[in-house]
């Protein structure tokens, strides 16, 4: 069918192939570019919608395949990279300057891990190649500056025409914003609503973020003035849940749930932290200490997707504590392997909702 192997027939023989999440031919997508013939050889651009795409590997085999049925083939290159698409705007709320994408990551009580998962998913974006933000928006309890090591980091605010800008703090390859960096380790924040949606706002408008792919924001728990702020001032790409399996936990994730959905933010799904525990001198038994199953069944309940199960580890607690995420402090363990998944389909949903 295809008798010249010249760029044109390359394309056609891709037109075929689709991205497995948004269902549309790569070739109507734009995401195949600079195709070039030499001899035998072809090599051409692939454009992912995501550094993060847990399906990168599937794509390049699919797309190999499909140019090897040209003939005259020799030999085939692709080259990666990625686009990440900016979400959509509302109306009636105001984007971050070079902010593609905002993700909240919530949840109904405290004590789940919420931070534990808002850090390493971060992280884990960030080894992807995505640029990543982190807004600890947790103010009472402003705990990513040392799970993220940066616990001692001195950050500048400088004086401009349009205001005070303050510089993030980065380390592990993600910039970082907190109360934390404000205050004295153990002075406590007393503040009323109005203080507390002022100095969100400051965090979302008034930080050099840069170009950012996405900027995860690390909510405190409840249904409270944060979650109302954040949501009411920015669009949003989507809202995480956090809980355990056990009983207590649920019940007040359904709440907060619910609450992003009224608030017509999308929820990408739940994770479900501590699903299990291992014991480090017997890393193949598990433990349900706070039951089993919770975080699937409540997901299918609400009609949401589980996004993944992270086991409880005690390295985790480790790196929490030592600023060394278990993502970059044990990629194999895991924890690290489930965050780091949860990471990659947080993305691909990102993705998927800014391009349908």
């Amino acid at each position: 069918m295809y008798q010249v192997l010249d760029s044109q027939s390359v394309l056609e023989v891709l037109r075929p192939v689709e991205d497995p999440e948004l269902r549309k031919s790569l070739v109507e997508l734009n995401m195949i570019r600079n195709v070039k013939i030499d001899g035998g050889k072809v090599s051409f651009t692939l454009v992912l919608t995501t550094p993060a795409c847990p399906l990168r590997e599937f794509i390049v085999e699919d797309c190999k395949k499909a140019v090897n049925k040209l003939p005259g083939v020799t030999d085939i290159s692709v080259d990666v990279t990625a686009q990440t698409p900016q979400q959509k705007s509302l109306p009636d709320r105001t984007g971050v300057d070079g902010v593609k994408n905002i993700i909240a990551v919530s949840s109904g009580k405290g004590g789940v891990g919420k931070s534990t998962v808002a850090v390493n998913v971060a992280v884990a974006l960030a080894q992807t190649g995505a640029k990543v933000g982190l807004l600890d928006a947790d103010i009472y309890g402003p705990n990513d500056p040392t799970m993220l090591g940066l616990a001692d980091a001195q950050i500048t605010v400088r004086c401009t025409d349009t205001g005070d800008i303050l510089e993030p703090a980065f380390n592990h390859g993600v910039k970082l914003v907190s109360m934390g960096f404000l205050i004295d380790r153990d002075q406590p924040v007393i503040w009323r609503g109005p203080m507390l949606n002022g100095v969100i706002r400051q965090f979302l408008y008034q930080v050099q973020w840069g170009e950012i792919d996405y900027l995860i924001v690390d909510m405190p728990p409840g249904t409270g003035d944060a979650q109302l702020t954040l949501t009411q001032a920015v669009p949003m790409a989507g809202a995480v849940i956090v809980t355990t399996p056990q009983t207590v936990a649920l019940l007040d994730s359904r709440k907060g749930l619910r609450m992003f959905q009224q608030l017509n933010v999308p929820v990408l799904g739940i994770v479900e932290n501590m699903s299990y525990f291992i014991p480090p001198d017997q890393p193949d038994n598990q433990y349900d200490i706070f039951g089993s199953g919770g975080g699937s069944k409540t997901a299918a309940e609400l009609g949401v997707s589980l996004l993944g199960c992270v086991p409880l580890e005690i390295s985790t607690r480790m790196g929490g504590d030592s600023g060394v995420p278990i993502v970059v402090g044990d990629p194999d363990s895991a924890s690290a392997k489930a965050l780091t998944a949860i990471a990659l389909a947080i993305a691909g949903k990102v993705s998927v909702a800014a391009l349908t």
